[in-house]
């Protein structure tokens, strides 16, 4: 077979038969010879090839193996110019040349030009790749990471009972060009191959990693000043240890450190005391059932018999050989834990410990929450674990993987065809109520947290379950759970507990005999300050929906949501978090009382974590349990939902916009110095509104009446946006958080669809609401509805609708996106399209920047504080935010 490179008359080393080489090898060839042979020498390392392939593979991978032994540390983008072999090695080198087209122009001279162009070659890719030269080779290659690279290895001396380990040095000379695997030579021999002026750059690369290491490592320096580093030693379990307790300062200093495979962190083995929470089932059900749990002492996760242990105990610290492994021992250690755990068992041991109490243990968050004393969990977690018992760790299995009755697969009795996901939530909903634990149902918008709901009650009335359950809903979705119900479970019972469809007289008189009479009572929160008897009734369960309205725990909805009386309560949102972690606490406060600590010592646990290696992990794994959250887009819970595409709108200003603009941020800076706490912060709200208003049209912020498209940049933008979407006839949703502008946006979006819209706003009758509803979902000569976001942001169906835009930002990720769910949502057969529009260089466009960090919080606390609080600004960062940019504005 002829080769598949070739020597060209002008000397050039060029691909002759693409087919020849290994796939991916031609491309470099093409940008010229010496990117050929870097490819063939970094990436097809261990690669069985023959011939001129193979011997340009050599040639590439040994001008790479001089480049890693010669890599500065202090300048690791840099490739160093090695030399190349010495002249007598070359000449040898050129006489093993294969056959090959052009051959014979191949000598010591060619030979080093090529190595001068590939090492150009290399420093090129590291430029384009904007990457060290190790990370760009490892890239290439896994193995090259390691070439150029002191090792260091500890190994079991087995049958040596005195000398149990076994240490050497060695530095990675190349990697085989078989199989690509690292060339290992005692780091004696550096001295010698790497002696001579040639190599000098070489070896001083080698040990300068040995010298740092030296600087932090006691032991290393003890192995390098007695020379004993560069010699194989036998090493007793003592020496060993030492050396294993410093393997991070000597993989910081650059040292490669090859350990036993049971060293390694996740597996490395000493013995522990292991709390078994949850052994047997409580007495009652409930975070506060009493559970009960035991202390022992494990290796590997069975318990050491008295003998094993004091055993354990007389071999002192360090590594100690103990059923036939080595075992890490810190007396010290272990006795403290020992002591915290015995302390706390003797402690619990008349008062017991709660479901809660041993949810945080397992969760790894200090036992009294606010992390002030730590908890006995606290004392070295390394050296102790938290495991669930037989009966907690059964319950905790259901509530990640429950079981599905027959009852819900037949639909539990609903006249519906459930999905897989939604049986597997109304069987979760159905453990959490067994156990009597809280819950929040988070799924995505529009998955039907309604109908699992209706599931879970119906399924309860088949098992005879006595009680009455109590659904509070915003007042705009009363009309939607009237329908689903009659749709879905029309043998439920239901009184809705409204002003809307009660006298007010009848309302306020609502005896307990007429909620008797009832399966499930439907109302609204304002209506639940206002009965008496709504408060008062002993509840089996209390259902929010839209949970997110006691997110503030100090308003009176919220106090009176949560001294509702029941066995067992539940939330539904989409947005367990909004804006700040203590959203969450607020949600469960009232699900779980006590389960995150009382408010201020909640507040300090986030704090602690927020600056923790682990982030919110222990804040995660304990709510976990209790929240159930699925999202649309995750084809493996719902694979027949289309697209969503989100974009951001951007506006230029209007002239008479920017001269408003600046004007008002002119007039703030003239005040802000001389304002101070509330008159402070109502300063700034006002002007950020007023800055609002501005962006959306002049006449909204001077308050006339004349709301010409020309003086809106937002108002022309949404043209631009409109007029292909009514030439598809395609229908849009509008929101704006200003209930003002929803009126001025319907008659402008009137003139380009050439029809009018509809309306929806706070004011609207919650009777209207629904049929306003119907009627944009039936009737297509309906082209669009323009909603305020407070009011039509949750609960409708809107799905006849393929675009949603946002003309004005509520600044809220988790209220928009809820906005936007109310097309895109089950029903949707279309791409939904979402236009966020945000007027450049101005206070929008900076907020829209920090939206994405409130995005990241949510993710960090459900997958995970940071709110954005703009009156607490200094005033040179408020006025940063706020001053137009007027060269965006003007572009």
């Amino acid at each position: 077979m002829d080769a598949p490179l070739r020597v060209n008359g002008r000397g050039r080393l060029v691909v002759d038969d693409g087919a020849g080489l290994p796939r991916g090898a031609a491309a470099p060839f093409a940008r010229g010879e010496g990117f050929g042979v870097l490819h063939l020498g970094a990436a097809e390392v261990g690669r069985d090839v023959d011939g001129a392939v193979r011997f340009f593979r050599d040639f590439g991978q040994r001008l790479v193996s001089e480049v890693c032994a010669a890599v500065d540390p202090q300048a690791p983008v840099v490739v160093p110019r090695v030399s190349p072999p010495a002249p007598d090695a070359l000449q040898r080198l050129a006489l093993t040349t294969p056959p090959m087209v052009g051959g014979e122009a191949i000598d010591t001279r060619w030979l080093t030009r090529l190595w001068d162009e590939t090492l150009d070659a290399l420093a090129e890719r590291v430029r384009e790749a904007d990457a060290t030269v190790a990370d760009f080779l490892a890239g290439q290659h896994a193995s090259w990471h390691v070439v150029g690279r002191v090792c260091c290895h500890l190994a079991e001396n087995r049958g040596d009972d005195e000398y149990p380990f076994a240490f050497i040095a060695t530095y990675t000379r190349a990697l085989s060009a078989r199989k690509g695997t690292p060339v290992h030579v005692p780091l004696g021999r550096a001295l010698e191959e790497y002696a001579g002026a040639r190599r000098q750059a070489q070896l001083v690369a080698l040990l300068e990693p040995l010298s740092r290491a030296a600087a932090e490592s006691e032991l290393m320096r003890e192995l390098v000043d007695a020379g004993d580093v560069y010699h194989p030693l036998a090493w007793r379990a003592h020496d060993a240890h030492r050396f294993l307790v410093e393997v991070p300062a000597l993989e910081r200093a650059g040292l490669v450190v090859r350990t036993p495979p049971w060293w390694q962190a996740n597996r490395r083995p000493r013995p522990q005391v292991r709390v078994s929470v949850g052994t047997k089932p409580p007495s009652a059900v409930g975070v506060d059932a009493i559970v009960s749990f035991d202390v022992a002492v494990t290796l590997g996760g069975t318990g050491l018999t008295k003998r094993e242990l004091a055993a354990l105990k007389q071999a002192g610290d360090g590594l100690v050989s103990l059923r036939g492994q080595w075992v890490e021992v810190d007396q010290a250690q272990l006795g403290r834990v020992l002591d915290r755990w015995d302390e706390a068992a003797r402690r619990l041991e008349t008062e017991g410990i709660t479901v809660a109490e041993a949810m945080r243990w397992l969760a790894g968050t200090p036992s009294n929450v606010s992390g002030d004393d730590g908890g006995a969990l606290d004392a070295q977690p390394e050296w102790s674990e938290v495991v669930a018992g037989k009966w907690l760790g059964k319950q905790l299995e259901a509530l990640r993987d429950p079981a599905i009755p027959r009852a819900i697969a037949n639909h539990a009795g609903l006249r519906a065809t459930l999905r897989p996901y939604q049986q597997r939530g109304i069987a979760w909903l159905a453990s959490l109520y067994r156990l009597g634990l809280g819950g929040c149902l988070a799924d995505d918008m529009g998955l039907g947290k309604t109908i699992q709901v209706l599931g879970l009650l119906s399924l309860l009335k088949k098992r005879r379950e006595p009680g009455v359950d109590l659904l509070v809903v915003p007042a705009s979705l009363l009309a939607n759970w009237q329908a689903e119900q009659a749709r879905f479970a029309p043998h439920l019972r239901l009184l809705v507990a409204h002003a809307s469809t009660l006298p007010r007289a009848e309302l306020n008189g609502l005896s307990a005999e007429t909620i008797d009479a009832h399966d499930m009572v439907l109302t609204t929160y304002g209506t639940v300050r206002r009965v008496a008897t709504l408060s008062s009734f002993p509840w089996r369960a209390v259902v929010l929906d839209e949970a997110q309205a006691i997110k503030n725990p100090g308003t009176r909805q919220s106090r009176a949501v949560k001294a509702l009386a029941s066995r067992w309560r539940l939330a539904l949102t989409g947005t367990p978090v909004e804006n700040r972690v203590g959203d969450l606490w607020a949600l469960f406060d009232f699900l779980n009382p006590g389960l995150l600590g009382n408010r201020a010592a909640f507040g300090r646990l986030c704090r602690r974590m927020s600056g923790a290696e682990t982030g919110y992990a222990p804040l995660r794994r304990l709510v976990a349990p209790y929240i159930l959250r699925r999202l649309k887009v995750d084809k493996q819970i719902i694979n027949d939902l289309p697209d969503k595409v989100e974009v951001t709108a951007h506006c230029l200003l209007s002239p008479v916009q920017a001269g408003l603009y600046q004007d008002v941020v002119a007039d703030m800076k003239k005040q802000i110095a001389e304002r101070e706490g509330m008159e402070r912060r109502g300063l700034v709200l006002a002007t950020l509104m007023a800055l609002k208003q501005i962006c959306n049209h002049p006449a909204h912020w001077l308050g006339t009446e004349s709301f010409a498209a020309a003086a809106s940049g937002k108002f022309q933008r949404l043209d631009e946006l409109c007029d292909p979407i009514a030439a598809r006839q395609e229908k849009v949703l509008v929101f704006t958080q200003f209930r003002e502008m929803t009126r001025p946006l319907a008659d402008h979006l009137a003139t380009r669809f050439n029809r009018p819209g509809l309306v929806l706003h706070g004011a609207t009758p919650v009777k209207r609401r629904g049929a306003l509803v119907a009627q944009f979902q039936s009737d297509d000569d309906v082209p669009f509805m323009v909603l305020s976001l407070k009011a039509g942001g949750t609960g409708l169906n809107l799905t006849a609708a393929s675009h949603v835009v946002h003309f004005d930002r509520w600044w809220n990720p988790a209220v928009e996106d809820q906005a936007t769910d109310r097309a895109f949502r089950i029903g949707q057969r279309r791409n939904v399209m979402v236009h966020k529009m945000v007027c450049r260089g101005t206070v929008e466009e900076r907020i829209d920047e920090m939206i994405c960090d409130k995005r990241k919080l949510a993710r960090d606390l459900l997958a995970g504080d940071g709110e954005i609080n703009l009156t607490e600004l200094d005033d040179e960062a408020l006025i940063a935010l706020v001053s137009l940019d007027v060269d965006k504005v003007a572009d």
